[in-house]
């Protein structure tokens, strides 16, 4: 097993098909085939099914990459730190929806600078923020836990070898254009957005539902709509009415004026809930200075802009 055909896997894993994973490297579709078909006789098992839809990691191909994925990160490190000092070192986020992660972010590149580290802010799924910083694809992840989620969470964490690090606690909030109906209500009730389409962001995977942003998801909710970007959010909250439940962490910088939040009001049958925002980072070793700094960011953005 060499770290060429490591490389390899891990760009058609990124990329999805073999074609586009070869036109990312520079090299060509054939070669790309070989060097993996040698890998897979090597190891003695399929890391991709060819199908229609491209290639697609099997079974043991998911867990093998996950693996070679943190080696070829720790190679890399090491480069950055060693061999190559001309190399831009790397810092990654990967986060739930939050504005004030993205915030924080910004924060922290203009702190460093772009000259010397090449920086990433990935807005994703749940399930993918700990694959992210479990293959050490992204140093810092950004999510939380309540009742509902707490023990899948933990249970993904444990397997990745991370650890949540609880930042803030928070009730949950509805989040909604200003010019909603019901926008200068003192607090809402499930029952007064039953007329309105309740938003969440897509999860994809299964037990995708255990795995949502948004606080309250086990209850019902007649009116529903996924998206996967927050601009795409807010479009369906000014034209549609939407809304969705959230920690009322609202960063006006990166939300804008137009948008507010009001507390959720509980009833007999639908109970408010605690969100624990935090971070997950690797249980073993420390964070860079560069993550450190990230950290100091994000409480100072969660300070200034939590509901008091």
């Amino acid at each position: 097993m060499t770290l060429q055909q490591i490389n390899y896997a891990l760009a058609i894993s990124e990329q999805g098909s073999m074609n586009k994973a070869a036109e990312k490297l520079g090299t060509t579709q054939p070669t790309l085939t070989s060097a993996v078909r040698e890998l897979e006789k090597e190891i003695g098992f399929e890391i991709f099914m060819r199908t229609h839809k491209g290639a697609v990691p099997s079974a043991k191909g998911t867990e093998f990459l996950r693996s070679i994925g943190q080696l070829y990160r720790q190679y890399e490190l090491v480069c950055e730190k060693y061999v190559d000092k001309d190399m831009k070192r790397k810092f990654g986020v990967s986060t739930q929806h939050y504005s004030f992660a993205v915030n924080a972010f910004i924060e922290t590149v203009k702190q460093f600078g772009t000259l010397e580290f090449e920086f990433a802010i990935r807005e994703t799924e749940t399930q993918k923020v700990i694959e992210d910083v479990g293959s050490l694809k992204s140093e810092i992840g950004v999510l939380y836990t309540s009742n509902f989620n707490r023990r899948p969470i933990m249970k993904m964490l444990e397997e990745y070898e991370l650890e949540f690090m609880p930042l803030i606690k928070c009730r949950a909030y509805v989040y909604m254009w200003r010019g909603h109906p019901l926008a200068n209500e003192e607090s809402i009730g499930l029952e007064q957005l039953e007329p309105y389409p309740c938003l969440s962001f897509e999860q994809n995977g299964s037990g995708g539902y255990l795995f949502a942003e948004e606080i309250l998801s086990e209850n019902t909710y007649p009116r529903t709509i996924k998206a996967t970007d927050r601009a795409a959010m807010g479009e369906l909250m000014r034209a549609l009415g939407g809304y969705t439940l959230c920690s009322g962490i609202l960063c006006e910088e990166m939300n804008g004026s137009e948008y507010v939040v009001v507390p959720f009001r509980e009833d007999s049958e639908n109970k408010n809930s605690i969100m624990e925002i935090g971070f997950i980072r690797k249980k073993h070793g420390s964070l860079s200075e560069i993550g450190e700094r990230y950290i100091e960011e994000l409480k100072k953005s969660l300070a200034l802009n939590a509901r008091q």
